[in-house]
C-alpha cells in the first residue's frame, strides 16, 4: 500500500487541495495544529454572540460552486449564499455617506448624487479593467504557476501592456474618478491583499472589477459555515483529517519531501507533502537546512496585519449595514504609518462587520455583534502590542463614537481583542501578516513562493502565501492548481474517478 499525500494545515487551501487530490483517488492525510479547521477563517461563539473572525465577504462564488460540482455535489444543497445589497456602506469624518450597491442602477444613482461626472468615470473604469482581468485570469489565476516562465505565452507577450503593472492603483483611480470620496473607495481594494494603494500596481484594480461585476455574498449561518462544508465534503471523499496535530518538521531524504514529524514525535511517511502554512514560517521552522530560501523570504515585505475587536453590544445601531467602512481623514498618511514607519495609524480607517444585520441569530434580540478590523503593521521592533493594545482599542472606540455610534463604550457587554501577535501565534502567520507578502511592487507575483518548491522534490505550497494570493476564491483556486501540478508531476499513481 502506498504512502498518503500529507497536507500540513487545514485552512481553505489545504481543504481545497485535499478534495481535489481525493478526486484523483489519492490517499490524503490532513494535519491541523488547532482544534478546528479553517485557518484564519474561524469563529468565536460567546455570550450569545457569533463572530466570523477571518474573511467576511465571499466573492466569485462560481469557484466554490465548481469545487462542489467536481465532487458531484450541488453547492446550494449545502450552503445558502445571500447577496448583499448594498455590499458596503462608507462613512467619512464629514458625515458623507455612500452605499456601494450590488445592483448597477442603484450604484449609478448613488454615484450621480455624489458627483454626476463620475457616472461616466465608472463605465470608463470598467472598460479599462475588463481587459486586465481577461488577460491575467486564464494564465495566472486559473492555471498552475511556477514562475515568470509560465507567463511568457504568446497572448501575454502580445497583451501584457494591458495589465497596467507600472502605475499604482491610486494613479489609475485618479484617472477615472474626480470625487475624492470615490477615489478613496476604489483605493481601498488594495487592502483586500494587505497592500497600499499608493504602492500596489494598478493591475490589482481587478479586485474592484470582480466585486462590481459579480457582487458580494454572505453565507447563511456565517462565513465559517464554508469551512465546515468543505471539511464535510473532504471527509465524505475519504480524507483522513486530524486536528490538534501540529507538525514540527517536514522530513527530507535525498532532496525530496518524504514525510512529517508531529510535535509528539510521531512520524508519517508520505508520497508528497503540501504545506498550507505561511511559506516563510515553513522554511524557518519546518524545513531544516533551507537557509537560502529562508533569508530570501525574510527580505521580502510582508502584507499588513490587523488589529481586531470583537464587540457584543446590547443595543442596535440602525445606521449600520452588514459591512461598513469608517474612513480616515488622510488615507495616504494612514498607509505611510503602516508601511513606511511600521506603526498603527493614529487616525485609522475602521471596518465594522455586523453579521447580525443579516443573520439575526448571531446576537441576542435587540443586540448586535460587531467585528471591528483596523489595518495594522506587521510585527516589528517599533511597536509592542501587549503594551499598547488597550490604548489603541480606546482610539478606535472613540473614533466610532465620533462617527455616529454614540455611547458605544457604554453598550459593550462582550469583548475580545486580537492583535497581530495573536495572529502570529495562533496561525503561524509570519510577522502577523494576514496576506503573506505585500503586493507593493510590480514584481511581487513572481517573488511569491511557487506552488512547487524550488530545490525540493514532492514538496508543494498552497494558500494565501503562494500563487495566486490571498482571499477565499484565490485560495480555493490555489488548492485546485496544486492538485493539478501534482497530477502532472506524479501521473502514474493517478486513477481518476470514472
Amino acid at each position: 500500500m502506498s504512502n498518503p499525500f500529507v497536507i500540513v494545515g487545514g485552512g481553505l487551501g489545504g481543504l481545497s487541495t485535499a478534495i481535489h487530490l481525493a478526486l484523483q483517488q489519492r490517499s490524503v492525510v490532513l494535519l491541523e495544529k488547532n482544534e478546528r479547521l479553517g485557518g484564519k477563517m474561524n469563529i468565536v461563539q460567546e455570550a450569545g454572540y457569533t463572530f466570523d473572525t477571518g474573511p467576511s465577504l465571499l466573492t466569485m462564488p462560481w469557484i466554490l460552486r465548481d469545487l462542489f460540482a467536481a465532487a458531484g455535489r450541488n453547492l446550494e444543497d449545502t450552503l445558502e449564499l445571500i447577496p448583499l445589497d448594498p455590499i458596503c456602506r462608507y462613512i467619512w469624518p464629514d458625515q458623507t455617506q455612500f452605499d456601494f450597491w450590488q445592483n448597477l442602477p442603484g450604484l449609478v444613482q448613488a454615484i450621480d448624487r455624489l458627483n454626476p461626472a463620475d457616472v461616466t468615470g465608472l463605465f470608463r473604469f470598467l472598460a479599462y479593467v475588463a481587459p486586465i482581468y481577461q488577460t491575467v485570469a486564464d494564465v495566472f489565476l486559473l492555471q498552475p504557476f511556477d514562475g515568470i516562465g509560465d507567463l511568457l505565452t504568446p497572448r501575454l507577450l502580445r497583451d501584457g501592456w494591458r495589465i497596467d503593472a507600472f502605475r499604482t492603483m491610486d494613479q489609475s483611480v485618479q484617472q477615472y474618478f474626480q470625487s475624492p470620496y470615490l477615489r478613496q473607495i476604489f483605493n481601498r481594494y488594495a487592502t483586500y491583499n494587505g497592500s497600499s494603494p499608493y504602492l500596489t500596481p494598478a493591475t490589482f484594480n481587478v479586485i474592484a472589477y470582480i466585486e462590481l461585476v459579480e457582487g458580494g455574498w454572505h453565507v447563511r449561518g456565517g462565513i465559517y459555515r464554508l469551512a465546515q462544508a468543505l471539511q464535510q465534503l473532504a471527509e465524505n471523499l475519504g480524507v483522513d483529517i486530524r486536528t490538534s496535530s501540529e507538525v514540527c518538521e517536514i522530513r527530507l531524504h535525498r532532496g525530496r519531501a518524504c514525510g512529517v514529524t508531529l510535535a509528539g514525535g510521531q512520524q508519517i511517511q508520505s508520497e508528497a507533502v503540501v504545506v498550507n502554512a505561511d511559506p516563510r514560517y515553513a522554511y524557518e521552522q519546518l524545513l531544516p537546512g533551507q537557509d537560502t530560501q529562508t533569508r530570501r523570504l525574510q527580505q521580502l515585505e510582508p502584507s499588513c496585519s490587523g488589529f481586531i475587536l470583537l464587540l457584543g453590544i446590547n443595543r442596535s445601531y440602525k445606521q449600520l449595514q452588514h459591512h461598513n467602512i469608517f474612513f480616515s481623514q488622510d488615507y495616504r498618511t494612514e498607509f505611510e504609518a503602516i508601511f513606511a514607519r511600521g506603526v498603527p495609524a493614529p487616525d485609522p480607517t475602521v471596518y465594522v462587520c455586523s453579521t447580525s444585520v443579516t443573520d439575526q441569530g448571531h446576537a441576542p434580540p435587540g443586540h448586535m455583534n460587531l467585528f471591528v478590523l483596523v489595518n495594522a503593521p506587521s510585527l516589528n521592533e517599533r511597536y509592542r502590542w501587549e503594551r499598547e493594545k488597550e490604548g489603541y482599542r480606546q482610539t478606535i472606540i472613540r473614533k466610532l463614537e465620533r462617527m455616529g455610534l454614540s455611547d458605544l463604550s457604554q453598550h459593550i457587554v462582550y469583548e475580545q481583542i486580537i492583535t497581530p501577535l495573536d495572529l502570529w501565534q495562533r496561525y503561524h502567520a509570519a510577522a502577523g501578516a494576514i496576506y503573506g507578502l505585500a503586493s507593493n511592487n510590480p514584481f511581487v507575483a513572481f517573488l511569491r513562493p511557487p506552488l512547487r518548491a524550488r530545490g525540493i522534490k514532492q514538496l508543494y505550497f498552497v494558500g494565501g502565501g503562494t500563487h495566486p494570493g490571498g482571499g477565499i476564491p484565490l485560495v480555493l483556486l490555489s488548492g485546485q492548481s496544486v492538485a493539478r501540478r501534482i497530477a502532472i508531476d506524479m501521473p502514474f499513481s493517478v486513477r481518476l474517478r470514472s
